[in-house]
């Protein structure tokens, strides 16, 4: 289908002699073509490209101050075309007209096309005036395109809700549900796949991410209990959080960039919730892999949130001790328990530094910016607190172990 959409902006930028620009109604990059302006230079490129479009391509996606920008010349409830002045204050520097992409009377997209000023005299039609034929026809080109995106998150909610089931549903339907998910899905979800988490799900827009991410079949929100160490709820346990799953198709096992590219596009859509963190799964052969790649990748997030240093995007291979603690159940061991409390929160972040650095004192005190003697005078605190013997590997061992594992 991707290969559709750049087919019919390419037959758009041709008829009209512009650059055309194709995007979602969430302003993700979908295809852009490129107008031979017959002089050995493509697309206008250098002629007819200003910092919005540069961005939006390099990026594959618009920010939300240039969406916004757009959305005020009342583009999300136009039934026609629509001229776009330039403005240079707002990196707008070449005028457009944007073609609503609609269906069933809703936006699905938004077909653009750049003019420098040789579309001026083009009519856009409007009371008792035609189109140009050439808009007329590219309004065409748009309602198909329309239709195409409208069918493609149909099929995206019904995969999605697949998608859920077999990684949040009843353990008894799982296998049945991934059945459905390899039938619902294009015919290339039967090679390599991989799991991308981001947490907390909580995105300026409501709306699932449209189909504009480039090879993620499906998406879905799963709620995962303490998967940040949130609030405790009513009966003291942590409370769900909700995550945003995606299954992204792979070109190889191994060939993990659609993931990383889809991390962030959806980190992009979290800008509700600052902080976000993704995480990513390492590649299967085939969907039967899905349930261990998801796991991965909500480790991986799951580390990244609790160590900063790891993100904002953290990969499954990378997160250290944290693919074995996030395995562990929870709980705190009692001899640490005192330790964590927030009133020894300075105490715990030493003695968490000072085993992070292999016990040496000098390279602590310098992390922690402290004399080595406030370094010996806090370390015999934790061992008062916990009882635990720091020359002891094992005593060592357990309350790393513990620090870790209370960042999750």
């Amino acid at each position: 289908m991707r290969g559709d959409y750049q087919q019919l902006v390419d037959e758009v930028s041709a008829a009209l002699g512009a650059p055309a620009t194709l995007e979602d109604r969430d302003f993700g990059l979908i295809a852009f073509g490129v107008h031979d302006t017959g002089d050995g230079s493509s697309g206008g490129v250098s002629s007819l490209m200003d910092p919005v479009r540069t961005k939006s391509i390099l990026h594959r996606r618009s920010t939300a101050a240039v969406r916004a920008w757009f959305e005020a010349y009342g583009i999300t409830r136009a039934t026609g075309p629509l001229r776009i002045p330039p403005d240079p204050s707002a990196g707008v520097l070449t005028g457009r007209i944007c073609l609503p992409a609609r269906h069933d009377g809703v936006v699905q997209g938004y077909l653009w096309l750049l003019d420098d000023g040789h579309l001026a005299d083009v009519e856009l039609g409007g009371p008792g005036r035609a189109p140009d034929p050439r808009i007329a026809q590219a309004m065409r080109t748009a309602e198909r395109i329309g239709a195409l995106l409208a069918a493609e998150t149909r099929a995206g909610a019904a995969a999605g809700e697949l998608l859920h089931d077999v990684l949040a549903g009843p353990a008894a339907g799982r296998d049945a549900a991934l059945a459905e998910l390899r039938d619902a899905l294009p015919g290339d979800a039967a090679g390599p796949v991989a799991a991308v988490a981001v947490l907390p799900w909580r995105p300026a827009d409501p709306a699932a991410p449209g189909p504009g991410l480039p090879r993620t079949a499906a998406t879905t929100v799963v709620r995962v209990r303490g998967a940040t160490g949130g609030a405790a709820g009513a009966g003291g346990e942590a409370a769900p959080v909700r995550v945003l799953a995606a299954l992204v198709l792979l070109p190889s096992a191994g060939a993990l960039e659609p993931t990383a590219t889809a991390a962030e596009r959806l980190l992009h859509a979290a800008a509700g919730a600052p902080g976000a963190v993704a995480g990513i799964g390492d590649g299967r052969t085939g969907l039967a892999g899905l349930p261990g790649t998801w796991r991965e990748a909500l480790a991986a997030a799951r580390a990244a949130w609790a160590a900063p240093g790891l993100g904002p995007v953290a990969r499954w291979p990378d997160i250290g001790p944290y693919r074995l603690l996030t395995e562990l159940p929870g709980g705190v061991d009692p001899a640490v328990a005192r330790l964590l409390e927030p009133s020894h929160a300075e105490l715990a972040r030493t003695a968490e530094v000072y085993l992070d650095h292999a016990g040496q004192a000098s390279r602590t005190a310098a992390a922690l910016g402290i004399h080595r003697q406030t370094l010996y005078y806090r370390l015999s605190r934790v061992e008062e607190l916990t009882g635990l013997d720091l020359t002891a590997g094992e005593d060592r061992l357990l309350l790393h172990m513990s620090l870790k594992s209370a960042r999750l």
